[in-house]
């Protein structure tokens, strides 16, 4: 395998942005999945399927890991008859805890668990 070194990108316009900001920068893995129903994927990147633990409670699994347990994640949730919905990433209960290979999504309407229509996770590493 080969290797580029490099400092600065640039774009035929001058653009420019520093490699880390690149590198470091952008989401490691994102995904927009139906969550009602049989659970399915729209559209993702290094996301190689979801589980589905229950009302609400959804596993993300990684095409490749994540280096370590010490990433951001970030999910929201929108789900047609309710105003109130929560999603909450990583989300620790039924299905055990987050790994370098899955991150763990809750989904909260008013008080309960409940599945929505449209969620989004965002991973960071």
């Amino acid at each position: 395998m080969s290797t580029i070194k490099t400092e600065t990108l640039s774009t035929p316009s001058n653009a420019t942005v520093p490699v880390d900001t690149v590198v470091n920068g952008t989401a490691k893995a994102w995904v927009n999945f139906n969550g009602t129903g049989t659970v399915a994927i729209r559209r993702a990147f290094n996301v190689s399927s979801i589980t589905d633990n229950g009302t609400g409670i959804y596993a993300v699994n990684l095409t490749t890991a994540m280096p370590d347990t010490s990433y951001a994640a970030l999910a929201t949730a929108s789900y047609a008859g309710t105003a109130n919905v929560y999603a909450q990433a990583p989300a620790y209960g039924p299905g055990g805890s987050n790994t370098t290979s899955i991150v763990r999504v809750g989904i909260i309407s008013g008080t309960s668990v409940a599945d929505a229509d449209i969620i989004n996770v965002t991973i960071f590493s």
